[in-house]
C-alpha cells in the first residue's frame, strides 16, 4: 500500500542530501511532497489520484511550476519505489523572447550600483558587481575569498559540479580593497558583523530598498537577475552558447538558452528588419 508517512519524508530528505544535493533543492522538494501529502490526507497514493493532482496544481500555478512540483514528487516517487505513480510533466513550448517586465537592463543595473554607492551600502554595491561581473549564484557568494581573490579564481563545488570562476582584476582589486578596510583577513569576504555569510533573503530585501533612488521596478530586482544579465551580455560579445553554459555551470545548455532569449523589443526590431508587412 502506498501512503506518504512523515518517516518517509524526512527518508526522502536524508537521501537528497546524501545524494548532494543544494540546500535550496532539498527544501524545495521536500515542500513539494509535504504538499502532495496533505492534498491526499492520508489516502493511499495512486496514478488517479496524481493525475487529480497534477489538475489541482495547473489550477493554482503555471505550468513551469507545476513541473518542478512534479519532478520533486517523482523523485520521490522512484526513492519510495513506487514508479507506477509516477505522471508526465506538462508539455511547456519555449517562449523566443522574454517580457520586459523582467528584464533587467544594463542602465538599469548601473543605477542600482550608483544608488548603492549613494545610499552608501559599499558591500551590496560589491556584491551586485560582483554577482553581474561573474554571473554567479547568490549560494555561490561564499567561494568568494579572500584567497580565492589573491588567485585570481574561485573553484565553485555546487550540485556536484565543479567550474572555474576568473576573477577580473578591477574586481579583485576593488574587492580586496574593502577586504583590508573591513579587516578581513582570511575567509569569505560578503559576512554579517559577526562573520557569518550573508543570508539571501536579507540580500533580496536590501536590493530591493534600492528601487526608488535608481528609479528601477521593483519586480526586476533580485539577485539571480543579475546572473541573467551577465549571461545576455557575455553571449552578445561570445556568441557560443556551450561555452556560456559551462561558465554558468548548465548541464543542460536549453538552460542557457532560456538565459539568452531576446526581449520583445529586440524581437520586433527583427521583425521589422524582414520587411515582410509591406
Amino acid at each position: 500500500m502506498n501512503y506518504i508517512t512523515e518517516s518517509e519524508i524526512r527518508a526522502f530528505e536524508n537521501s537528497l542530501y546524501l545524494n548532494e544535493k543544494s540546500k535550496a533543492t532539498v527544501k524545495k522538494y521536500v515542500k513539494a511532497v509535504q504538499k502532495l501529502a496533505e492534498f491526499t490526507e492520508g489516502v493511499e497514493l495512486t496514478k488517479q489520484c496524481l493525475l487529480e493532482y497534477r489538475e489541482y496544481l495547473q489550477t493554482k500555478n503555471k505550468a513551469q511550476t507545476v513541473n518542478g512540483e512534479l519532478s520533486a514528487i517523482n523523485a520521490f516517487l522512484n526513492f519510495c519505489g513506487w514508479r507506477e505513480c509516477r505522471v508526465k510533466l506538462l508539455k511547456v513550448q519555449r517562449q523566443a523572447f522574454l517580457q520586459e517586465s523582467r528584464e533587467l537592463s544594463r542602465k538599469e543595473y548601473e543605477r542600482l550600483l550608483h544608488a548603492a554607492l549613494t545610499k552608501k551600502k559599499k558591500r551590496l554595491y560589491l556584491l551586485m558587481l560582483t554577482m553581474g561581473g561573474t554571473g554567479i549564484r547568490i549560494s555561490e557568494l561564499v567561494y568568494i575569498t579572500v584567497e580565492t581573490l589573491k588567485n585570481g579564481r574561485a573553484e565553485i563545488c555546487m550540485k556536484g559540479k565543479n567550474r572555474t570562476i576568473i576573477l577580473q582584476n578591477d574586481l579583485k582589486k576593488k574587492l580586496l580593497k574593502y577586504a583590508k578596510e573591513q579587516g578581513i583577513k582570511s575567509g569569505h569576504i560578503f559576512r554579517t558583523k559577526s562573520g557569518k555569510p550573508l543570508d539571501r533573503s536579507n540580500i533580496c530585501h536590501d536590493m530591493k530598498k534600492l528601487s526608488d533612488e535608481a528609479k528601477v521596478d521593483a519586480g526586476k530586482i533580485f539577485p539571480h537577475n543579475l546572473r541573467h544579465l551577465f549571461a545576455r551580455v557575455f553571449y552578445a560579445v561570445e556568441k557560443n552558447l556551450a561555452y556560456l553554459a559551462d561558465v554558468l555551470g548548465h548541464s543542460r545548455i536549453e538552460t542557457t538558452r532560456i538565459y539568452v532569449a531576446a526581449s520583445i523589443s529586440t524581437h520586433e526590431k527583427i521583425l521589422n528588419q524582414m520587411k515582410l508587412i509591406i
